[in-house]
């Protein structure tokens, strides 16, 4: 029989984050030692991909965004539209919190970023870094620090930082993306109405999903648009049909093909190339910086505004349905880890300030000050949530709290 599946991105989330954290300490360690020179070297040189009469040249670690953090964005993309059209978050109520939390995640760091960035040595441009959660590292801290908890806190917090994710590269696709070609974006077009016209096919052999994704990837990189939005977009024409009655659909195919390649593989290089920064830019004043403070405060404390203040009020107005055997304590924690935003929120910031070493460097450290930050208040409030339920002294849950 066709197996049935979660939301199971990361299903070995300590593992997952426990990559992450290696290769972003090695990028660290190697960029201050003496191998450093060799390191930025690595990440600086160009790289020829050509195919035919098409030929493309980026750094290392451009590549490394536009083109493998496409295949984690498709991954993303199938498990989204697996949940939504079958799991849990098929009921429009339970789906409407992630979504709605996701909104005033987006929204409560992108106002402090901006806030703190108002005078004349702020750099507004640059408030969309601290709108993303990291997917990887935000499961992981749950499943570690949440132990005993719901099992539903996980189906939010993930899909909440899948959506603000997709919305933080979507806002980079509209405000940092330049010099917009047509003719590769109709090329991108035509390839995905091809894949939703496979897709009636059942026995339709996968490798044409996969050449339909390099199109659409590729339309999307010479079209000018964030080639995230590319895996999204492809990722969505994937059928969930099985072609047999005892074989797996396209989709969870995909899924269980990719998954350890992105887990283990693709996003940790990611880390490895994103991370790396150098002790010697590193003064007193540079953690003072507008830049550092707005990345900084927009995820510890922005992200846990926003999302627990939409959740809450999601709730109480009767427009959302909270997780099951959830309290408000836990989502509170829960609030919390949302601020850890290292991967997706490097990603974004160097899209934002690209070429510009030294707000690269801010960037880098206000993002793992508010991410260590909220994991550390995260793991707090989720260790003292756990204690109170343990003694039968839990605050209730939010159906509960709401009806009040």
């Amino acid at each position: 029989m066709a197996r049935v599946f979660t939301l199971d991105f990361l299903r070995n989330e300590t593992a997952a984050g426990a990559a992450l954290s290696l290769a972003a300490v090695a990028a660290i360690v190697m960029a201050n030692s003496p191998l450093a020179e060799s390191y930025f070297t690595f990440l600086e040189a160009p790289f020829v991909l050509q195919v035919g009469g098409w030929r493309e040249v980026h750094s290392n670690a451009d590549w490394v965004k536009e083109g493998l953090m496409a295949v984690f964005f498709f991954i993303v993309g199938l498990e989204i539209k697996q949940e939504v059209l079958r799991g849990e978050l098929s009921n429009p109520r339970k789906l409407a919190l992630p979504v709605l939390a996701a909104l005033g995640g987006m929204v409560a760091p992108a106002v402090v970023f901006l806030l703190l960035n108002l005078g004349p040595e702020g750099h507004r441009q640059g408030w969309p870094v601290p709108t993303a959660t990291d997917i990887a590292f935000a499961v992981a801290a749950l499943a570690v620090l949440g132990r005993g908890l719901a099992p539903s806190l996980r189906i939010f917090l993930l899909t909440l930082a899948i959506v603000d994710d997709l919305g933080a590269v979507i806002l980079i696709a509209l405000l940092f993306s330049t010099g917009f070609a047509l003719g590769p974006l109709l090329l991108a077009a035509a390839a995905l109405g091809a894949m939703v016209l496979v897709s009636r096919y059942k026995r339709a052999s996968p490798l044409l999903y996969a050449f339909g994704f390099l199109l659409v990837w590729a339309g999307f990189l010479e079209g000018g648009v964030s080639t995230s939005l590319a895996g999204v977009a492809a990722a969505f024409t994937i059928p969930l049909a099985s072609p047999g009655p005892d074989h797996d659909g396209v989709l969870e195919d995909y899924m269980e093909s990719l998954h350890p390649y992105v887990a283990y593989g693709i996003l940790p290089f990611f880390a490895f190339t994103a991370a790396g920064f150098s002790f010697d830019a590193l003064s007193p004043s540079v953690l003072l910086e507008p830049v550092t403070l707005g990345v900084m405060t927009g995820l510890f404390l922005g992200k846990q505004l926003g999302v627990f203040t939409f959740a809450w009020l999601a709730v109480r107005l009767g427009w959302a349905k909270a997780p099951t055997g959830a309290g408000w304590p836990e989502l509170y924690g829960v609030s919390l880890l949302c601020g850890i935003g290292f991967t997706m929120s490097l990603y974004v910031g160097s899209l934002a300030f690209p070429g510009d070493a030294v707000l690269q460097t801010e960037v880098r450290l206000g993002v793992i000050a508010g991410s260590l930050m909220s994991l550390a208040a995260g793991g707090i409030v989720l260790s003292l949530a756990r204690g109170l339920r343990a003694r039968g002294l839990d605050a209730g849950s939010p159906v509960t709290l709401a009806a009040q």
